[in-house]
Formats: structure tokens, sequence, C-alpha cells
């Protein structure tokens, strides 16, 4: 099982773990999301592609690198 682990900048509030939570499930092979407004970071589990999953973390208005 492949787990990628983000720091997304802007998240401040459990509205914001919402949206990019929505955005990064419709993603092909994503199994699993974990979002934290706490402490900025995003653990997606499963064969999902890192550009697709960028795009979707900007698609909710926030910007991520892969840590």
């Amino acid at each position: 099982m492949t787990t990628n682990e983000y720091q997304v900048t802007g998240m401040t509030c459990g509205h914001c773990e919402m949206s990019v939570r929505e955005e990064v499930e419709q993603i092909a092979g994503v199994e699993g999301i974990q979002v934290s407004a706490k402490t900025g970071r995003l653990v997606v589990t499963g064969p999902a592609d890192d550009a697709q999953v960028l795009a979707a973390v900007e698609e909710a208005g926030y910007s991520a690198v892969r840590v």
C-alpha cells in the first residue's frame, strides 16, 4: 500500500479540511485520506498520482508540496 504525505498551506479549520478531502477523494486510486488543518498535513493512501493530488488541493483553494 502506497502512502504519500503533503504539507498544505492555508488550511485553518474543519471546513478547510472538508474542502481538501472532497477534492482529493475524487481521484482514482485514493483509498484513504487523513487531513489536519492543525498540522497542515494531508496523508493519501493508495496509488494516487502526485500531480493529481496537488491539483486537487489547488482546486480546493490551497497549495501543497509532497514531503
